[in-house]
C-alpha cells in the first residue's frame, strides 16, 4: 500500500488482515491518539501505561483492548504482532530493543532514540529479526505533504533552491526535552525528503527563557551539497500557532500551511523573476490550489505500519530515515551548545579539530563541540567526549570510554578501557580508573521512570586509584591517594590514603602515595615515606612532614 493509498482512506488493512494486532505502550499526551486510531482500524489489542487511573478509563472506552501496567506482559503475548511506543524519548531505546528481541514489529514516536549508536543497534536488530522498525515522523503521511512531494519529484517546482519551516505555538511546554527535540524532527524529516540529500553542515542558535538549561526558541540552518539551503524556526513561546513549510523552486513556490482550511493548506505560486535591462523584476501570479482528498494523517501513518507488518515492505520512515533525522538533531544540539558554531555532518574528528591541535584524538573517537581537551592528552579508539566536558593536560583516555556531558577530569588522569564517566562525576588530578570500573549517578534507577533530577555527585580526589571492575555507587567521595581494589563495591566515603576491598567495600589498611601498602607503623618500604595519625581516633592519616 503506497502512502497515497493510505492517505486516501480507501483501504482498511484490518479487512484484508484481520489477525493483525497492535499494542500501544504509553497512552498519554500523544499515545491516546494512537489508541483511538488503532481502535478505529480494528487492530487495537492492548494498552500499556504506568498510570492505573488512565488504564481504568481506557478499559471503559475501549473494551476490546486489554490493559497492562507492565511492558513484559504485553511483549510475552504471541497474539500481538506489533507495538507502538509513545513514551518519553529517553525510554525509546530500551523499550524498542526489548520489543524487537521479543519478535515484535516496532513503531516509535519521534525521535527514534537520543543517541546515534542506539539507532544503529535498533536498525541492525530489526534486520536480524526480520521485523519492521518505523519512526513516527507524522507529516510524511499528511496528504498535503504527500501531494507536495509528488509535485516536487515531478519537477513542477523546478530546481528547489530554498526551504524554510516555522513550527510555533504558545505551549505545550516540556521539561523532558527542549524545543529543538520536541518540534523540529517533523520539519527535518520533511526537508530531507524534499531535498533528496543530507546536509553537509548545520548551525543552530536559540534562547533559554523559562529554564536556564532548556531552549524555548531555536533557529537551525542547513546547507546541502547541491547548494540548497534550509532553515527551521521552532518556538513554544509564540503568541499564535503557525505550522508552515515554504519551498522555493525556480519554477514555482509552494506553501504548506497546516493551520489553514483543508482546501488552502497547499498553495502553489507560479511566480517568475524576469530580467529587464539587467534588473531582476518579479512577476507575480495568482496561487493555485491542488485538489487533495481530506484524510487524517495519523490514521494514514497507522495504516502504513500495519501494511508494512503484513507485507514486509520498508516503511516510508524506517529506522534509517530516523537515524538521518537524529544525526541532524544531534549536530544541531552541538551547535546550540557551542553558541551557533557550524557543525560538519559526518565529519571525522580531524575535520573538527583545530590545526596542529596539541592533543591526540584517534580517528574513530568523537569529541563534541564545546568539549575541552588539554595539551598532551590522548583519546583512543571509539571513545566519546560529550559536550561541556573538560579533560585536563597529559591524560590518557582508553578505548570505548564515554565522558560527560558536563564532566571535569583533572590533569594526568588515566581512564582505562570500557569506563563511562557520567555527568555528576568529577576526577581531580592524577586519578586512575581501571578497566571496566563503573560509576553510577542515580541511586535507585528505573528504566521506565526518569530520575536524572535525583542524580548524586561523586568526587574522586587527587591521586586516587580505582581498580578494574570496581563499582562506585553515586553520592560519595573517594579520598586523596585512596586505593579501591579490583571488583570492590563502594557505597560510602573513602578516607584519604585508605585501602578498600570487597563487597561491600571495607577498609583493610592504608596506602602510600606511591601505591604500596603501608606497614603498621605507617611507613612505606618501597619509597621510604612516613605517615602519621591525624587524630587520636586513628581513622585518618597524613604525610609526616618532618
Amino acid at each position: 500500500m503506497s502512502i497515497q493509498q493510505a492517505t486516501s482512506g480507501q483501504e482498511d488493512l484490518s479487512a484484508s488482515n484481520p489477525t493483525a494486532s497492535v499494542a500501544i505502550i504509553g497512552s498519554g499526551y500523544w499515545g491516546k491518539n494512537l489508541v483511538r486510531n488503532y481502535s478505529q482500524i480494528g487492530a487495537l489489542k492492548a494498552i500499556c501505561d504506568k498510570n492505573a487511573s488512565t488504564l481504568a478509563e481506557f478499559r471503559q472506552k475501549y473494551p476490546e483492548a486489554d490493559v497492562y501496567l507492565a511492558v513484559n506482559e504485553v511483549l510475552s503475548r504471541d497474539d500481538i504482532q506489533g507495538v507502538a511506543i509513545a513514551t518519553p524519548a529517553e525510554t525509546h531505546f530500551a523499550l524498542a530493543r526489548e520489543a524487537l528481541l521479543a519478535g515484535k514489529h516496532v513503531y516509535v514516536e519521534k525521535p527514534l532514540v537520543l543517541e546515534e549508536k542506539e539507532a544503529c543497534e535498533l536498525i541492525q536488530l530489526a534486520q536480524s529479526k526480520d521485523r519492521v522498525l518505523m519512526v513516527g515522523h507524522l507529516l510524511q503521511y499528511h496528504p498535503v505533504f504527500v501531494r507536495l512531494k509528488e509535485l516536487a519529484d515531478a519537477g513542477e517546482l523546478g530546481r528547489i533552491n530554498y526551504i524554510y519551516s516555522h513550527r510555533l505555538n504558545l505551549g505545550k511546554i516540556r521539561r523532558e526535552e527542549n524545543i529543538l527535540w520536541s518540534f523540529a524532527p517533523h520539519d527535518i524529516s520533511m526537508i530531507l525528503s524534499l531535498a533528496g540529500e543530507e546536509p553537509e553542515s548545520v548551525s543552530a542558535t536559540g534562547g533559554n527563557y523559562l529554564h536556564k538549561k532548556i531552549a524555548d526558541v531555536t533557529t537551525t540552518h542547513l546547507d546541502f551539497p547541491s547548494g540548497l539551503k534550509a532553515h527551521i524556526f521552532v518556538s513554544w513561546l509564540h503568541p499564535f500557532k503557525e505550522q508552515k513549510l515554504v519551498v522555493v523552486g525556480d519554477r514555482k513556490m509552494a506553501v504548506f500551511d497546516d493551520t489553514r482550511p483543508w482546501r488552502e493548506k497547499l498553495l502553489l505560486y507560479p511566480h517568475q523573476i524576469n530580467w529587464e535591462g539587467n534588473i531582476p523584476v518579479p512577476a507575480r501570479a495568482e496561487p493555485e490550489f491542488p485538489d487533495i482528498e481530506e484524510a487524517e494523517p495519523l490514521k494514514a501513518e497507522c495504516l502504513h505500519f500495519m501494511h508494512c507488518m503484513a507485507t514486509g515492505e520498508r516503511p516510508q520512515t524506517d529506522g534509517n530515515e530516523g537515524l538521518r533525522v537524529l544525526r541532524i538533531l544531534n549536530a544541531s544540539q552541538r551547535s546550540l551548545d557551542g553558541e551557533g558554531r557550524r557543525i560538519i555532518i559526518g565529519a571525522t574528528h580531524a575535520d573538527r579539530m583545530p590545526e596542529a591541535a596539541p592533543f591526540f584524538v584517534h580517528p574513530s573517537a568523537e569529541v563534541d563541540e564545546g568539549a575541552e581537551i588539554g595539551e598532551g592528552s590522548k583519546i583512543w579508539h571509539f571513545s566519546h567526549v560529550l559536550t561541556k566536558s573538560r579533560v585536563g593536560r597529559d591524560c590518557n583516555i582508553g578505548q570505548n570510554v564515554v565522558i560527560g556531558p558536563d564532566v571535569s577530569i583533572g590533569n594526568q588522569c588515566k581512564v582505562q578501557n570500557n569506563v563511562s564517566v557520567y555527568k555528576g562525576v568529577t576526577l581531580e588530578d592524577g586519578v586512575f580508573c581501571g578497566p571496566s570500573m563503573v560509576f553510577t549517578n542515580v541511586y535507585n534507577p528505573r528504566a521506565e521512570i526518569r530520575k536524572m533530577d535525583q542524580a548524586r555527585t561523586t568526587l574522586v580526589r587527587k591521586g586516587a586509584t580505582i581498580g578494574a571492575n570496581a563499582t562506585i555507587v553515586c553520592g560519595i567521595t573517594i579520598g586523596r591517594y585512596a586505593f579501591v581494589g579490583a571488583g570492590a563495591v563502594v557505597n560510602k566515603n573513602v578516607p584519604d590514603y585508605a585501602l578498600v576491598v570487597g563487597n561491600p567495600g571495607h577498609q583493610i589498611g592504608w596506602v602510600c602515595e606511591c601505591g604500596e601498602r603501608l606497614n603498621d607503623d605507617l611507613s612505606c618500604d618501597d619509597c621510604g615515606r612516613q605517615y602519621q595519625w591525624q587524630s587520636d581516633a586513628k581513622d585518618a592519616i597524613l604525610p609526616d612532614e618532618k
